[in-house]
């Protein structure tokens, strides 16, 4: 993958992403160390007695170039998309080569004009923290495909971009965990081993020691002893713990790994993740959308005006990330992303009406659908898109009120005066944030709150515990405990002991991630991406 930075001042991108120099202790002395690449960027040449400065600087060698009387070297440390760039007497840059780590020091001075760089590094001292082979590294100043960058997860965070993708990892939980903050939410830390299936699919990845799993292999009829008494898994979704909280702290919500054991090798799944949920006391589904839509909207909002979003716009995506071909500016895209997630009453319509919808638009003859909308069967990814940009017109689109049996067991019914008066179809109260070009990033409901319904419901699914006496009154049958992974009687006891009206969402955060950053992939996003048949490192 190779990214490009527009010719023009690199000062003045700098300071896009340093820190201001009137906050920096000592700025006034002539020897300025312990400063990162960004905030050295955004320094003037002089102190303010007319003093010239000396710098300290460390980071990684990003490329080196070598001619008879200097060479030249490009400096990163992952504060900034930007390099600085070192001239060194070819003696001094002998040893040096591609990725090595290294601590440069020296006058910091104006550049020639015409240079893209307006101020450079003249080396005093160069010592070699970490050397390295630059034959053998794998990271060169040329073209490389994102899949074979993909393949090095552990190298490829050194590359200019992904670093700042990292940064706007953590600038995004910073804002999400500001905006909770003001709006009187706890923060908790929901397990990450658990005993159930939350969504029911049995997409599950099954957890047992590593002695456990080697006796098995060598003998299927080992002893049926499980480290936790029964069989535990790796959680796909937060939520069911979040609903216990919820009965205590009223508002909750969490950024959590999530794991799912999914086949599905498209651009858009990944086996591990980051989930942000929440959950809280509410008896209205547009109570949890209007959440979902304040929190996204002013994401977006601090990501445009922040260093990094300058810095996600300064950056030109010159090839496309699986194909190496010639492809236009991501700016663009960027833009009109951000400019949509900013608008005001994003639109909201029932499943119903997108069904009639998308049923009216699969008799044009100019739109061509590869699966037939249908209530029965849900919508298909191509299905979203057009919603999404028939709908929405570049804003986010809500679509509500879908049909129970594609929903899983925990969500209320909807209240059928709000959804057709003249249709009588089982439906639930949830939604899906569709987002154009990147359809389903967050999806939410009210829950179950009633001890009998919810039995009835998890009995239709297959999911129900052992029943208890007290369950009689409502007409329940003793039964066995469930064929699916994970005794969920502990969630019916939220219910059997004063159950209160809630609802919550869970925002995929990496899918969110890449598109502010428009990026479609997102094994390009996750730092470490587990997928179908790759878990590197």
């Amino acid at each position: 993958m190779l990214w490009r930075i527009p010719r023009q001042s690199y000062r003045r991108l700098a300071l896009l992403s340093a820190i201001r120099p009137a906050s920096v202790r000592g700025l006034s002395s002539s020897l300025i160390s312990n400063l990162n690449v960004a905030s050295i960027l955004a320094l003037p040449p002089l102190t303010d007695d007319q003093t010239p400065r000396t710098i300290v600087v460390t980071g990684h060698v990003r490329t080196i170039r070598n001619q008879k009387r200097l060479s030249f070297v490009e400096i990163g440390d992952g504060s900034t998309i930007h390099s600085l760039q070192a001239l060194l007497d070819p003696a001094q840059a002998t040893s040096l080569g591609t990725g090595a780590a290294v601590t440069i020091s020296g006058s910091w001075r104006r550049s020639p004009q015409g240079k893209e760089q307006s101020h450079e590094l003249h080396a005093e001292t160069v010592t070699i923290v970490g050397a390295t082979n630059p034959e053998l590294y794998p990271i060169q100043k040329k073209y490389h495909s994102a899949e074979y960058l993909r393949s090095i997860p552990h190298l490829r965070l050194r590359t200019p971009f992904h670093a700042l993708l990292a940064r706007l990892r953590s600038d995004c939980e910073f804002y999400v965990s500001a905006f909770f903050r003001a709006n009187q939410y706890i923060r908790l830390q929901p397990p990450v081993i658990t005993s159930s299936d939350c969504e029911g699919a049995g997409e599950v990845f099954t957890l047992r020691p590593k002695d456990r799993q080697r006796a098995l292999r060598s003998d299927a009829s080992a002893g049926t002893e499980e480290f936790f008494r029964d069989p535990k898994y790796l959680t796909v979704s937060s939520q069911l713990h979040l609903e216990a909280f919820v009965h205590e702290h009223q508002k909750v919500w969490a950024l959590s790994p999530t794991f799912r054991a999914e086949k599905s090798d498209t651009p858009r799944h990944l086996s591990e993740f980051y989930m942000l949920e929440a959950e809280l006391r509410t008896g209205s589904v547009d109570c949890v959308m209007d959440l979902v839509e304040d929190l996204v909207r002013e994401v977006a909002v601090k990501v445009q005006s922040s260093d990094v979003g300058k810095e996600l716009l300064a950056v030109k995506h010159t090839v496309d990330a699986d194909t190496g071909t010639e492809m236009s500016s991501r700016t663009e895209v960027i833009i009109r992303r951000w400019s949509g997630l900013k608008r005001k009453f994003w639109p909201r319509m029932t499943y119903t009406e997108a069904i009639k919808l998308l049923e009216s638009a699969a008799n044009d003859p100019q739109i061509a659908f590869h699966y037939k909308p249908s209530w029965q069967s849900g919508l298909q990814l191509e299905h979203e898109k057009f919603l999404a940009a028939e709908i929405g017109q570049g804003s986010p689109v809500f679509v509500t009120d879908y049909p129970k049996s594609v929903k899983p067991f925990y969500m209320l019914p909807s209240n059928m005066k709000t959804v057709a008066k003249d249709d009588d179809r089982p439906t639930v109260a949830c939604f899906d944030l569709l987002l154009p070009e990147a359809c389903e990033v967050v999806g939410g409901s009210l829950r179950e709150h009633r001890l009998k319904p919810l039995l009835q419901a998890m009995q239709e699914h297959r999911l129900l515990p052992i029943a208890r006496s007290e369950d009689q009154t409502f007409g329940l049958a003793s039964h066995d405990k469930s064929p699916e992974p994970g005794d969920l009687d502990w969630y019916v006891d939220l219910r059997r002991y004063g159950s209160v009206p809630h609802g919550g969402f869970g925002l995929g955060f990496d899918r969110l991630l890449g598109y502010l950053a428009g990026i479609d992939n997102i094994r390009d996003v996750a730092p470490w991406p587990r997928y179908y048949g790759r878990c590197d490192c």
